[in-house]
């Protein structure tokens, strides 16, 4: 781990590389993310928007390049997996909540089973953080008494308990029904607004043009395009990023 400052970038990718068998899927992605930034990435189906961001959080290794986490070097054969999960939350397209446990139960574990943390003061900080994805009322609720995105809210919640540093979103309101889609994206931009370094994997573009910072376009596993969302849509440059936005704006 090397010392990391505020003024550096809280997540660098440099020259990443990453196959799957003969599969080259990521072909030399750069990017830096700054505390407190919110990056969006956008792209076609396939062109490794979603293995970009598991690299930043280690479920994928990489093949070539660097990629640091406030000066957790991901490449190190000596990398601290917990000091990583502790920096970097992540959640899914799948909500992946215990069906057995509440929703508290749900925000609760990690921190008491893997921080080892007291449970009263688990338990405060769950509340906190049902009241922040404002689910408040639904503490005792179980999954599957839950809409869809009411579970995705638990499930920020969730990663939330650890306290990370970087929270990396996977297309997140791609299994919800439209009307649960606002709910969980008025969540996420609370959480830009409180601070929070957020890099998103989605196809919401007027929620990308509304609170990124900045957004990068991939195709075929390399950035095509990247910028401010203010230049970017309607001052696109490369024939593909113009192509992708034509069809979806």
């Amino acid at each position: 781990m090397t010392e990391w400052t505020e003024k550096d970038p809280i997540v660098s990718i440099q020259d990443v590389h990453k196959y799957f068998g003969d599969l080259q899927v990521l072909k030399g992605v750069s990017l830096d993310v700054m505390k407190g930034e919110v990056v969006c990435i956008i792209g076609p189906s396939g062109s490794g928007k979603s293995t970009l961001i598991r690299c930043v959080n280690a479920l994928n290794d990489i093949q070539g390049g660097t990629i640091k986490v406030r000066g957790i070097d991901l490449t190190d054969p000596n990398l601290d997996m917990l000091a990583l999960r502790k920096r970097v939350g992540m959640v899914f397209q799948q909500y992946n909540l215990f069906p057995h446990k509440t929703a508290i139960e749900n925000i609760m574990m990690a921190p008491m089973l893997v921080l080892k943390e007291n449970e009263d003061e688990v338990r405060k900080l769950a509340r906190e953080l049902m009241r922040k994805v404002r689910l408040e009322d639904k503490e005792d609720a179980y999954p599957g008494e839950l809409s869809g995105g009411q579970q995705q809210r638990v499930a920020i919640a969730r990663s939330l308990a650890m306290s990370p540093d970087v929270m990396l979103f996977d297309e997140v309101t791609a299994a919800l029904d439209p009307e649960t889609v606002k709910e969980v994206l008025v969540t996420i931009k609370d959480l830009a607004q409180d601070g929070m370094t957020c890099i998103l994997v989605t196809h919401e573009m007027g929620f990308a043009r509304e609170v990124a910072d900045h957004i990068y376009f991939t195709d075929h596993g390399v950035i095509v395009e990247h910028g401010p969302p203010s230049t970017f849509f309607s001052k696109a440059k490369d024939p593909r990023t113009k192509e992708f936005l034509s069809q979806i704006l």
